[in-house]
């Protein structure tokens, strides 16, 4: 028995520390999407893996005609809709074409920036961690939280916080909120928008 202070690691390291090509595509989704730190691409690229291994293996249980696996099918697929993910009614073959970029597209912190409450991604995650984001009434400090579908309108301001007052001058201006994006509207607008900040910085 572990020691229940420690808690696991959820995601797996790269098998070699030193890959050009992966470095460079690290860099290029941590500017895009703001991230703190490689861990959280490895942690996204863990989840992906694990939906992607539970599919396969479901595939193969199918065949049989398992009338448990069939049951978790339905399970795997509800979620992946509920997460925005895959539409309603996509074959389980599907779950196979989720990317890496769809999964960052769900963050909190990607839905705080393209629903037009913060002016860049890294915003988007100081606002969080500081409390001044709000999910259906409650305060959530997490932006890597993955958020579904249901979720996504219920994302705003805390009451309290000083972004609340349309006057602040860190608050986005002229921006609708958006709503309802697909995870690829949500790359596009990161995508397009992104290289601002990355402008900015130099």
């Amino acid at each position: 028995m572990g020691d229940p202070k420690k808690l696991k690691k959820r995601y797996e390291t790269p098998s070699h520390p030193w890959q050009g090509e992966r470095i460079k595509e690290e860099k290029a989704l941590m500017v895009k999407y703001g991230l703190k730190n490689k861990r959280e691409v490895w942690k996204a690229q863990s989840y992906l893996r694990r939906l992607r291994k539970q599919a396969v293996g479901l595939q193969a249980m199918n065949r049989s005609g398992n009338k448990q696996s069939q049951k978790e099918t339905g399970l795997l697929l509800q979620r992946c809709h509920k997460l925005g993910f895959l539409s309603d009614g996509a074959p389980l073959k599907d779950v196979l074409t989720i990317d890496v970029e769809m999964v960052f597209s769900r963050r909190l912190q990607s839905l705080v920036y393209t629903k037009g409450l913060a002016q860049t991604p890294k915003q988007a995650r100081q606002m969080i961690n500081h409390g001044h984001v709000i999910l259906k009434d409650r305060r959530v400090t997490i932006p890597g939280l993955l958020i579904s579908r249901f979720e996504e309108g219920f994302i705003e301001y805390e009451a309290a916080s000083p972004f609340a007052s349309e006057l602040h001058p860190m608050r986005p201006k002229g921006t609708a909120p958006t709503e309802d994006l697909t995870p690829s509207q949500v790359e596009q607008k990161i995508t397009i928008e992104a290289p601002k900040e990355e402008e900015g910085e130099k």
